[in-house]
This record gives C-alpha cells, structure tokens and sequence, in this order.
C-alpha cells in the first residue's frame, strides 16, 4: 500500500460487515487523522486488484496535503462482478460472486461457446439469464437492492422480451461502436465461427449476459452504501464527531457512496465531500424534477444536501463504456419498445446524446440540478471547485476510457473537494 494509515471495510452482498470495523476508524481519529479518504471500486474487480487500484490512487495524496491535515485512508470492498480477460467458457470469475448459480452458469457458457442457430435455443439462454438474475424470485435483482426507502425495482425489460431481438440490438451495436463484450480479451476473433443468420447474434448474447450480471451488480452497489456504509458512517460520527470523511467511488463504486448518503442515520453529517469518477448511474440522479417526467424525481433527490462539501462528479466523452453501452442497456432495461421493435437512427455515436433520458452521470455529469457549476478539469485545477453543492467536472483531457482513473490529476480533484490542499 502507497500510504499509510490504510483499513479496508469489507462489506457482503447485503452490506453486512465483520464486527469492529466502525471501531477500526474511529481509532485513526483518536490518533490523530483530521481527514479519512474512502475509495470505492467498482464493477469487475477482485480483491486483490480493488487493493491496488487504492493503491495507486492514493499515492499523490501525501505530496497534496496541506498544512494541519492528517489523512487516512480505506478501501470500500464490496462482493462486485469480475470478468477476465479468459475465454467466456472459463466461467469461474461468474462463480465467485454466484456460487449457488453455478449449474445456470455452466449452461449459458456451453450455448455461449456452442452458439447454436436456433431459435429455441436463444429461447432457452432468455430462461436461465431470468434464473441467474432471480429476476422472478427473492435475489439481488428480484427486491430491488438499492431500493431500500421505497422505489419499486422492476424487472429489467431486456430480461422478458424476445431473446432475440435483444441480442440482435446488442450485436449491432457492438458492431457499430467497436466495443467488445466481457472484456478485452473477447476481442479478437469474437465473430470466428458464428457465421450468418441469428446464429451471429450470439455476440450480442455476450454482451447481454454482462449486462444481466451489470443489474445484480448495480442493486448490490446501492444496498451496500444504503445498508453498509451509510450505516457504518454513522457510527463513526456518533464516536468521532471531528473526523471529516470524503467519500470517492469509481463506476459503481461511484453509485455505492453516492447511495451511502440515503443510508446516513437522521442528524449525523460526517461527508465532507464526494467525488464520483466515471459514475455508473443517471446523470438524473440527483435531480428534483426529472425533465421527461416532472412528477418523477431522481433516485438520489436532496442527498447532496447531506454532504457537508461538494458533490463533485468528474465525467469524460471518450467513456464509450457510459456513453454508448450504458444507455442502451437503460433503455432496454426500462422501455419496452426498444426491445420490441427497431432503434430509430443509426447506432453510431453516443445514445445518451440522442435520448438523455438514459445518460450516465460519469458520461455527462450531474443533469438538472439548479445551480450545478460546471468546470474544465483545468478550471478546476487551477481554481478549486465550489464548497458546496454539485459540480460537473470535464474530465476528458486525462481520462480517456471507463477504467482509467490513476490519474494524479483526479487526485487533486479529490483534494480541492475535501479543502485539504497546499
């Protein structure tokens, strides 16, 4: 580890948690750590590689401090999906995180590798994705798990409709954008052997299988902070009332701390700042009025007003990840006739833009939120951001894809929020 002091919080799937964690914090308070920074990673990452991403991250942070700040730091772990860069039929990445689901996922990885051009069989990977994701039972996807105060979790729409028509919309849009399913090492090769016919759509199933395990991962990242770490923050501040706390979250990392400040106990405010890297949940989030839906809400409605600081959303146009991707898996999730019937338009470009109904707030940043100050990272660089509210950061001049964020100048983002720099 670059720093030190450093604790890892581990939390379950439900965000349970060994006991004495709480306790672990507030003792660096008592030692003296005016400042703890907590590091969320997201989806599609082991252990050991959530350690190192802390790692990494944090080892601008001593030469960024400025005088009177004592820092400490801790890596949030959360049970997240991960998949290798192994061939899709080397399924242990899925089994790890799903255990009880290891006959289902033994047999979607045989028709992923076999891909059968038959209707019956695309019929049959439809079934075991709705098993997998306990889509009609009492798992992660089925209770909705960051839907703790109330919102309703439906079943996503590309989980019911025609299996094919989803992993045609899947196959074209990997063809137009470029991206590849599951991961780099899908790359190349990926369409040898598929040949023509709905037979070639089974690179869309790929993609339509990440995205089913996407859903579980999703609710679990909004159960953990809602249940775990708001929870466990709390307890903190009860015990430590001085320690200020800046929370930073990666992908859906990003969505976990966010969703931590719905799970903070009445009258307790220990956040300082929040930083969301290249988050992995609506631009809307935080917004009073939905502009497509103004009875409507978003998810995350008021909980900046929690933070004690900003909440500072740092968001880059070259994540085609959250730009293309995410969009149109929202869209399928949540509208029923995009996965009944054709996409209007080209595919090409980013949906988001096209229909920002379903943009992703580490893609744009934060959406219709009166009073967001939007900035340049260098804007930000040289003149800090805002003590309060949220903030829209362009982060693209450095960050140039979903996952690269070991980047000196986030750093220093994280810093400014937190009012601990030179």
């Amino acid at each position: 580890m670059s720093v030190e002091p450093y604790r890892e919080l581990t939390f379950d799937k439900d965000g349970d948690g060994p006991a004495g964690q709480s306790a672990a914090l507030v003792a660096l308070a008592r030692q003296g750590v005016t400042d703890l920074v907590l590091l969320a990673h997201g989806w599609n990452s082991s252990p050991s590689g959530a350690t190192r991403l802390c790692s990494d991250f944090f080892a601008p942070f001593p030469g960024l401090l400025g005088p009177g700040v004592e820092a400490g730091y801790a890596g949030v772990m959360w049970p997240s999906m991960i998949f290798t860069d192994e061939p899709v039929r080397d399924y242990r990445a899925l089994v790890t995180v799903l255990p009880e689901k290891e006959p289902v996922i033994g047999r979607i990885t045989e028709l992923l590798s076999l891909a059968p051009p038959e209707e019956a069989a695309f019929a049959e990977f439809g079934e075991l994705l709705r098993e997998l994701t306990d889509a009609y039972g009492d798992g992660d996807l089925a209770r909705g798990g960051e839907a703790l105060a109330g919102d309703a979790a439906p079943v996503p729409e590309f989980l019911v409709a025609d299996p094919v028509r989803v992993c045609a919309v899947f196959t074209e849009a990997l063809d137009e954008t470029g991206e590849t399913p599951l991961g780099p090492g899908f790359g190349p090769g990926l369409d040898r052997g598929l040949g023509g016919g709905i037979g070639r759509y089974w690179k869309g199933a790929k993609e339509v299988l990440r995205q089913a395990t996407y859903y579980v991962m999703k609710r679990r990242a909004g159960r953990v902070g809602e249940a775990g770490l708001g929870p466990l923050l709390g307890e903190v501040a009860r015990a430590a009332p001085g320690l200020r706390v800046h929370l930073v979250g990666h992908s859906m990392g990003a969505r976990l701390v966010a969703y931590a400040l719905r799970g903070l106990p009445s009258g307790t405010r220990p956040v300082a700042s929040v930083t969301l890297l290249q988050g992995a949940f609506s631009h809307y989030a935080f917004a009073p009025r939905l502009p497509h839906d103004p009875g409507r809400s978003g998810a995350l409605r008021g909980m900046q007003d929690r933070v004690r600081g900003p909440v500072v959303a740092c968001h880059s146009r070259h994540d085609t990840a959250l730009g293309v991707m995410y969009p149109l898996a929202s869209r399928l999730a949540r509208d029923a006739e995009s996965a009944a019937g054709p996409l209007p338009g080209p595919l090409a470009g980013p949906l988001g833009a096209r229909d920002p109904r379903w943009g992703a707030i580490g893609y744009d940043g934060v959406l219709a939120v009166p009073g967001t100050m939007a900035l340049t990272l260098a804007e930000a660089l040289r003149d800090g951001v805002p003590g309060a509210g949220c903030v829209s950061v362009d982060a693209a001049e450095a960050v140039r894809s979903h996952g690269d964020i070991r980047r000196p100048e986030l750093a220093r983002v994280v810093v400014s929020a937190a009012r601990a720099g030179l």
